[in-house]
């Protein structure tokens, strides 16, 4: 493998950057957009369980904030709702909505540089592939009169430029994969903090504290 990349010529080594970059972005959104770092599925009911016993401390509330991001979004509803008891349902989704927005932002970070990086890797192997063939052809024109070049070292020449063009597929179709599995592992998270959201506002206008 490293002799074909040195083979294939300078061009190859963004192409090799890129799919350094793409792994370590896959492997960090993996890490990231884990279910329970996002919306563990029993949190809800238990946020609302505990609220029916009475008001939550603000050190409950400070720990459901950075227990995950659905709990971030409830803790922002309890503290408006703490905060300002009279708060109406428009008030509380407010709040909550802020909240969401900051965490629709880091369950979408990165998404864009691997989406980026599947669009522009094969531009990027096909560009060293036609570098390699002006190279190539440059040298055969060099060489003496025309038709004196040697075929063989032609074909092998044509064949190391296209090594270029491959390594360029091989790293945009994987990125592309995965940027579609992320982005609709995203848009089903936020669609559950959504309704997470509304029934936890609708919950809160319930309670009566004393």
């Amino acid at each position: 493998m490293l002799s074909i990349i040195q083979a294939a010529g300078w061009p190859v080594w963004p192409l090799v950057a890129c799919s350094i970059l793409a792994l370590a972005l896959i492997i960090e959104r993996f890490a990231a957009l884990k279910t329970a770092r996002v919306a563990p599925p029993k949190l809800l009911d238990e946020v609302i369980a505990l609220t029916q016993q009475g008001q939550p401390t603000s050190a409950v509330i400070a720990q459901l904030g950075s227990h995950s991001a659905l709990g971030e979004v409830l803790a922002s509803g309890l503290r408006e709702r703490i905060s300002h008891p009279a708060s109406t349902d428009a008030d509380l989704r407010a709040a909550m909505e802020g909240s969401g927005r900051e965490v629709a932002h880091r369950l979408e970070k990165y998404l864009n540089a691997l989406a980026t990086i599947a669009s522009a890797a094969p531009l990027l192997g096909l560009l060293g592939t036609v570098i390699g063939m002006i190279e190539i052809f440059g040298s055969q024109a060099g060489g003496g009169a025309v038709g004196g070049g040697n075929p063989a070292q032609l074909a092998h020449g044509i064949s190391v430029a296209l090594y270029n063009t491959a390594f360029g597929l091989i790293i945009a179709i994987p990125a592309l994969f995965f940027w579609r599995y992320f982005r609709s592992r995203v848009d089903t998270y936020l669609l559950t903090l959504e309704l997470a959201g509304e029934r936890f506002v609708r919950h809160l206008n319930q309670l009566h504290w004393g």
